[in-house]
């Protein structure tokens, strides 16, 4: 051994080093230099080695795309982070604090960094660069490269700032410094964000949905300095403001020091200062460049590694991509840059044509804080000879700005603040010189007062639709042409609107005008008996006063029985506008399975039930009642996301018994099956926390009772919060409710599941009968207008005029629907009845709960098998797939 150990040390093109007190080799055991390997690789046809430096979201998209382009072909790929977890999404970081866990923010799945020849170290930093060797240098050892790609991004500045240090110096930039500012909050009642940029709001969001007081410090005389003008930053900080956090404009911080009330004291020049618990600083950030001063790579005059046009650094092996590069000695910190710079390098290491980078547009499109904020190309008016149309609306803090070409003739850029409808239109004037309409002002006038619509068809085919993917016009156009029929197969093809999402509505509108323009007619038909919309079909209903399924189709379809589309849909719109039973005999055939049983059919083929709690209580005697039922028919038992037991493995025709039992002991069907609303969770509120200011779980039972039983597109949830620390987790349902001093703060549109999304503030301080008013205008406007099977997330991102448009609707009446719309939902209330009730007390419905119509056994296939001490049932067809070792019943 020990030769072999010598000649590692000593031979020819070998490297060693000692690292936290080890000696690391490379190449590998048998003592073959670096020079001997390099000649053998045309003999042996080995792929070279390329190296990435960074696994955040650019790293991980140059991966994507080498993996894409097959690059696994003509590499072996090591990708090295210093997170211990893969690629995750930093865009929507703040929403780790809202439920998503590291799982869901991660960009991909395990599987791509399975694949042979591709190998992601995690946890393993980069220590050094030896270019003369052309090694890299990390904790687990050397590892030789051929190519080298640096993905290593940027890192949050800390001014140099007395007291600064330790606990006192938290940051926003990765889940860990999350983990972190969620344990200094605890306890905590004030938090302070220095830096009034984009992250450090993002930051103050954070520290607002940890139940904190929080507090914007900024060095500049304006909230996020760089994007708004001054307008803009007025505007934005009265939004802010009116939102309870707190904005200090123009104030340095010269020290941090031991607090008197709270735990630090930020001073500040002029001898004022702020006392808080905790302190974020999200001063802006840093490329990180490190590893490239080490090497000796060319630096930008502000940092950053120097790159070209091809992105490479200067040693031509060495490529550089993200905010630790610059170009023309700017760095750019947007994800779409970034992307831009990953697809040409990759294209170049697969010996493609790439396009050139020559900079990029830093125009974005914000939501801080629930509040838009969008800023286009020279959103200052730098040009020289420039001029400026501006919009203030001051009483709703709403500020728009269009910047034009001297000439008049030619946008130039924008700034929004508070609705960024208008944005993906003048996002397309500024990015493809289109010519602007005689009054150019009408463009940021509220919309309906004379604005032109901009179309697909005066979009150049070069127009970028999606910048995350720079998908331009063209390639949708080529995907349509090659025959994608639908969104969904557009977004496949091009990976448009899988970004950051901004690009939906006008990628939409691109694919349905290109159809059109190919001869294809757009059908928005509910389905082949109905040549209306599910809106259009609502509107009949209501105008007509129709009742039933077969005098609509009678009327405006056409064919005898309807389909699986439309008879679900129809039911859906009768039950919402009518609320009659829909155990009714000419209603049950409109029911999908689980409304037609009232219980959700789970896979093995047996039923759930779910009595509901409303707002999760429930007396020790219900409780009883409910675990004797599960106990006597033997089900599997679960406390579900929304406070309510659901209990599994119920037969079709052990419902009735089951349900005579929980309707006995005071329960109602919880509607767990129907598209309806689902729970009001609460948490414990005023009557018990220490922290309530509101009764949350009184105003859970009272919202739960009033909408019991509501029909809708969708299924609907609800929560109450007692306080902002938000235990109900209010910001992520369709309606939310968060108590303050003064009354109740209602949030809408926000969304849990597959599509996560916040749930946006839309009034505040409400007393009851104002919030229940709004909650009343909100659903109904919602049953009213969405689509089929639409969540209100999605029908809220589809309205035109966004949120402030919903404003005027629900609390403006500026449609002059408000009466309308309480009426309707007052008699939803009124003709509310249990479902199950109803049943029980009809022999004839009772007949449909039957497994076998002629016979009233048990299904034969069912078995059961011990799970976890419960039973759970099983069909034959999955015996096989169980150990050995279960006990069958």
């Amino acid at each position: 051994m020990q030769p072999v150990v010598q000649r590692l040390r000593t031979g020819k093109g070998a490297w060693n080093r000692k690292v936290s007190g080890a000696f690391f080799c490379f190449e590998n055991l048998i003592g073959l230099d670096r020079c001997s390997m390099n000649s053998s690789v045309a003999t042996l046809k080995n792929p070279q080695t390329l190296i990435v430096i960074g696994n955040g979201m650019v790293g991980h998209h140059c991966v994507e795309q080498l993996v894409e382009r097959g690059a696994l072909a003509q590499y072996k790929i090591h990708v090295f982070s210093e997170e211990p977890l893969r690629a995750y999404d930093r865009v929507h970081l703040s929403e780790y604090f809202t439920g998503r866990d590291a799982e869901s923010l991660a960009l991909s799945g395990v599987e791509l960094y399975q694949q042979p020849g591709l190998t992601l170290h995690l946890g393993v930093p980069v220590l050094e660069i030896d270019r003369q060797r052309a090694e890299v240098i990390t904790a687990d050892g050397c590892f030789s490269f051929d190519k080298l790609v640096l993905a290593t991004g940027s890192y949050p500045f800390v001014p140099p700032i007395e007291g600064a240090e330790g606990e006192s110096r938290l940051v926003y930039r990765t889940l860990a410094d999350l983990d972190t500012i969620q344990v200094a909050a605890t306890n905590a009642r004030r938090g302070v964000v220095v830096g009034g940029g984009l992250l450090g709001l993002e930051a103050a969001n954070a520290l607002k949905s940890l139940g904190l007081e929080a507090h914007v410090v900024e060095f500049a005389p304006r909230l996020m300095p760089v994007q708004l003008d001054d307008h803009g930053g007025l505007a934005l900080k009265a939004q802010i403001e009116a939102l309870g956090v707190s904005v200090h404009l123009s104030c340095a911080t010269q020290s941090i020091s031991a607090g008197d009330e709270y735990r630090y004291r930020m001073n500040f020049t002029g001898d004022e200062f702020l006392e808080t618990d905790l302190v974020v600083f999200s001063a802006g950030i840093r490329p990180q460049d490190a590893l490239a001063r080490q090497c000796g790579l060319e630096l930008g005059p502000r940092g950053g590694v120097a790159i070209d046009s091809q992105c490479r650094s200067s040693d031509p092996q060495i490529f550089a991509i993200g905010e630790c590069a610059a170009w023309n000695g700017s760095v750019f910190g947007l994800v779409a840059p970034g992307y831009q710079m990953a697809r040409a390098v990759a294209a170049q290491l697969c010996g493609e044509d790439s396009t050139p980078f020559m900079g990029a547009d830093m125009s974005t499109k914000l939501k801080l804080l629930g509040v838009d904020v969008g800023s286009i190309g020279d959103a200052h008016g730098a040009t020289a000879g420039s001029r400026s149309y501006r919009f203030i609306d001051e009483a709703t803090a709403s500020y728009r700005r269009l910047v034009v070409s001297p000439d008049g003739k030619h946008a130039i850029g924008a700034v929004l603040v508070g609705d960024n409808s208008y944005y993906d239109a003048l996002l397309q004037y500024v990015q493809n010189g289109i010519k602007l309409p005689t009054d150019p002002a009408c463009l940021i006038l509220p919309q309906g007062e004379g604005a032109p619509a901009l179309g697909a068809d005066a979009l150049p085919d070069t127009a970028t639709i999606c910048s995350c993917h720079n998908v331009s016009k063209a390639a949708v156009c080529a995907a349509i042409d090659d025959g994608c029929a639908d969104l969904a197969g557009v977004k496949t093809c091009t990976k448009a609107g899988t970004g950051c999402g901004g690009c939906a509505a006008l990628l939409k509108q691109v694919f349905e005008h290109e159809l059109t323009a190919r001869g294809v007619v757009v059908d928005k038909s509910l389905c082949e008996h109905f040549a209306y919309t599910r809106q259009e079909l609502y509107s009949i209903v209501r105008v007509e006063g129709i009742e039933s399924f077969d005098e609509l189709l009678s009327k405006y379809g056409k064919g005898h029985l309807g389909c699986d589309i439309c008879k679900p849909a129809v039911g859906s719109v009768l039950a919402s506008c009518w609320n009659r039973s829909i155990t009714d005999p000419l209603l049950v055939p409109l029911q999908d399975t689980n409304d037609t049983f009232m219980a959700n059919m789970q896979k093995n083929g047996t039923y759930s039930v779910v009595p509901r709690i409303p707002g999760g209580e429930v007396t020790p005697d219900g409780l009883i009642a409910i675990g004797a039922v599960a106990k006597k028919y033997d089900l599997y038992t679960k406390i579900t996301g929304g406070q309510r037991i659901d209990l599994f493995g119920a037969q079709l025709h052990q419902l009735p018994d089951i349900w005579s039992e929980l309707i006995a002991a005071g329960f109602e069907t919880g509607h767990a099956y129907g598209k309806s609303l689902r729970t009001v969770k609460s948490c414990v509120g005023s009557n018990w926390c220490r922290y309530g200011v509101q009764d949350s779980v009184g105003m859970a039972l009272v919202l739960e009772d009033r909408y019991k039983g509501l029909r809708s597109p969708h299924k609907i949830k609800f929560a109450v919060s007692g306080c902002t620390r938000e235990c109900a987790e209010a910001q992520s349902k369709d309606v939310g409710v968060i108590a303050t001093e003064n009354g109740w703060n209602l949030y809408v549109s926000g969304n849990g599941g597959m599509r996560p999304r916040h749930a946006e503030l839309f009034a505040t301080d409400l007393d009851d009968a104002t919030l229940i008013r709004y909650i009343d205008r909100f659903l109904m406007f919602y049953i009213r207008t969405a689509d089929r099977l639409q969540r209100t997330s999605v029908w809220r991102e589809s309205l035109e005029g966004g949120l402030d448009y919903l404003k005027a609707v629900i609390i403006d009446d500026s449609l002059g629907l408000a009466s309308e719309l309480e009426a309707q939902m007052q008699l939803v209330v009124d003709r509310y009845e249990c479902e199950w009730a109803n049943a029980l007390n009809d022999p004839e419905k009772l007949k449909r709960f039957r497994t076998f119509v002629n016979d009233k056994r048990s299904d034969p296939d069912i078995h059961f098998v011990k799970e976890r001490q419960q039973r759970r049932p099983v069909r034959d067809t999955e015996l096989s797939l169980i150990p050995l070792f279960e006990e069958v019943i």
